[in-house]
């Protein structure tokens, strides 16, 4: 299902500094919105992904999931800096009729919510009954509801945290560092510094899966393989990205991840997340080595009446999009009032 296009009027102003002549948002949206307008369920979504959450997110845009399309009126906006969609690096700077590449200039997770922000009054979308981001789809999750405490009903984080840990940070700069030595990163083509991307790809994934999660599924079959089964899979999710991706992209957008910090300005985290109004619910991952669940538990600590529940998995962070069951029993209740 190809996306929506909204196209925002004038020029957009990041808190860079820097201004983009022109922003395209690419959005999808699943279900109807209701004669009172009270079932919307906005989607955050994280690094790679698109706006197509049924795309990336496996068997929660279902009936009886708990992004029920017969229930709820489930949108996703496509952030900024994206391959997919909305305005990113491959797009063409309408100030010089090439695209950005590595000129688009930098952003941050407060830019990527204005933007979803924009789109949300375009649709005629006033209050939003549920906000659900994962990963760093939770980071915009937190900016948002603290930006505007009172359109927010209910909010949905998990495996996340309100402020870029410096680990998270030296992930990203790791993988920077994969990308910038590829050589051809820099050059004016869409498929620049593809063999940097591979490597920080394949790098990333160690930190989504752990030690259990590919101890689990990548043991070698015979006694003496030729090429190692976890070696291979390392190549074929770095290929597989370069597939579907570019350099650009990731690179700006792990750029702006790092700028994540919910307090920025307003006197620290815990009284950033002292605003938060909604009844929100907070869900860790046993094995995730990103966001453990020790900071998990402290994310839910610093917001007003909050929940914790934990998935048991052994796949690490990548446990919300694999133990799917596990996170619909959690989260179907919650979502219907159940």
């Amino acid at each position: 299902m190809e996306p929506r296009i909204y196209i925002a009027p004038g020029p957009f102003r990041l808190e860079t500094g820097h201004t983009l002549p022109e922003l395209k948002i690419a959005y999808h949206t699943y279900g109807e919105l209701n004669a009172a307008h009270d079932n919307v369920v906005w989607v955050c979504h994280a690094l790679t992904a698109n706006s197509d959450v049924a795309d990336w997110w496996p068997h929660t845009i279902e009936t009886g999931k708990f992004l029920d399309p017969a229930r709820h009126f489930v949108v996703c906006a496509n952030i900024l800096g994206s391959h997919y969609g909305t305005t990113g690096p491959l797009h063409t700077n309408p100030q010089t009729g090439t695209p950005y590449y590595r000129d688009f200039p930098p952003f941050t997770i407060r830019d990527i919510v204005r933007a979803h922000i924009l789109l949300a009054d375009a649709l005629g979308i006033g209050r939003i009954g549920a906000l659900v981001g994962s990963s760093v789809g939770g980071f915009q999750a937190v900016e948002w509801a603290v930006t505007e405490p009172q359109r927010i009903g209910k909010l949905v984080l998990i495996a996340t945290s309100a402020k870029a840990s410096p680990w998270s940070i030296a992930i990203d700069e790791t993988q920077r560092m994969a990308i910038e030595a590829d050589r051809t990163f820099g050059e004016p083509r869409d498929d620049a510094g593809m063999a940097g991307l591979a490597a920080a790809r394949a790098i990333g994934l160690l930190t989504y899966r752990g030690s259990l999660g590919y101890n689990l599924t990548q043991q070698d079959r015979e006694e003496l393989p030729a090429v190692h089964r976890a070696s291979s899979y390392q190549q074929y999710q770095g290929e597989k990205l370069c597939r579907r991706y570019n350099a650009y992209s990731y690179y700006a957008i792990l750029n702006a991840f790092d700028t994540h910090d919910a307090g920025r300005g307003r006197g620290g985290v815990a009284a950033a997340l002292s605003r938060i109004a909604a009844r929100t619910i907070v869900v860790g991952i046993t094995t995730d080595i990103i966001f453990t669940p020790t900071e998990m538990r402290d994310l839910q600590g610093m917001i007003a009446g909050s929940v914790y529940h934990e998935i048991d998995s052994p796949f690490g962070h990548d446990g919300f999009l694999v133990e799917h069951e596990q996170l619909n029993d959690i989260l179907r209740p919650f979502m219907n009032n159940e």
